[in-house]
C-alpha cells in the first residue's frame, strides 16, 4: 500500500477559482504531501513555459480518457504482439525519456523527477513501460494514482505505437483495479484519436470526488497486452 507522507504546509485555493488560463496558484514546493494534496483537489504542477517556476493548474475544460472508451484502431492491435508491458520496473528511465531535451515542448525538469521519484517510492507514481523483443525498453508513460484516480503526467516512444501500447496496458489495469477516472489534462489531436475526451472543470471535480472514494487497488506487473480488444 502506499505511504502517506507528511501533509503540505501549504493551502490551495479551490480549483474554480484558476485564471482563465487554468492557473491556480504559483509557488509552494514539490513536497510528495503538497503533490497528492494537489491532485485530492483536482490541481496539477506544471512550469511555466519559459520558465523554470511551477505553477498549479486545472484547465477548463479539462482532458480525460474514458476507461471504457480508449480506441484500439486495426494498426494499434497488430502492434500489441510485438512488445511486452511491465510496471514500475523503470520508473527512473520512463521519466528521463519523456524529459529529454530533445523533444519538443519539454517541461520535465530536474526538480519535477525527483519530486515524481519520491512518490514512486512511496507507492503512489507509477511507470507503465513497453519492451520489445530485444529487452529494450522502447516506450512509455508515467503518472500518479490516487483511489480510482489516475493522473497521466508524461509518455514516450522510441518504436512505433510503444507509447500507445503503453496505454493500452494502463487502461486494462485500471479497469481490473477498479480505476474510474484517467486523467490527461489537456487533450491533444493524438489523445483524441485514442478516445479522450473534454468535460468542464466542474464535471471532472464531481468524477474525482467519487473516483478519490475508490480503494487503492495494485496493478498486474507485467503482461503481454490483450490482443482481442
Amino acid at each position: 500500500m502506499p505511504q502517506e507522507p507528511p501533509l503540505t504546509q501549504w493551502q490551495f485555493p479551490p480549483a474554480t477559482d484558476a485564471d482563465e488560463h487554468g492557473v491556480v496558484g504559483v509557488g509552494a514546493d514539490l513536497e510528495a504531501g503538497t503533490l497528492l494534496a494537489a491532485y485530492r483537489q483536482g490541481i496539477f504542477p506544471m512550469p511555466i513555459p519559459g520558465r523554470r517556476q511551477v505553477a498549479w493548474w486545472s484547465p477548463d475544460p479539462r482532458g480525460i480518457l474514458p476507461v471504457d472508451a480508449l480506441v484500439v484502431s486495426r494498426s494499434l492491435r497488430r502492434s500489441l504482439s510485438r512488445y511486452r508491458i511491465r510496471i514500475d520496473t523503470a520508473f527512473v528511465d520512463v521519466v528521463r525519456s519523456c524529459a529529454d531535451p530533445r523533444r519538443d515542448g519539454g517541461w520535465i525538469t530536474p526538480e519535477i523527477e525527483a519530486a515524481y521519484t519520491n512518490l514512486h517510492d512511496l507507492g503512489w507514481a507509477h511507470s507503465v513501460e513497453t519492451w520489445d523483443d530485444s529487452g529494450a525498453l522502447v516506450g512509455g508513460l508515467y503518472g500518479v494514482k490516487v483511489g480510482g484516480l489516475f493522473a497521466g503526467e508524461s509518455m514516450f516512444h522510441r518504436a512505433p505505437d510503444a507509447s500507445k501500447v503503453a496505454l493500452v496496458g494502463l487502461v486494462e489495469r485500471l479497469t481490473a483495479s477498479g480505476a474510474t477516472l484517467l486523467d490527461v489534462q489537456w487533450l491533444t489531436p493524438h489523445l483524441a484519436s485514442l478516445g479522450a475526451i473534454e468535460i468542464p472543470r466542474k464535471e471532472y471535480l464531481a468524477r474525482l470526488w467519487e473516483a478519490l472514494q475508490r480503494p487503492a487497488r495494485a496493478f498486474e506487473t507485467e503482461s503481454t497486452p490483450d490482443r482481442s480488444s
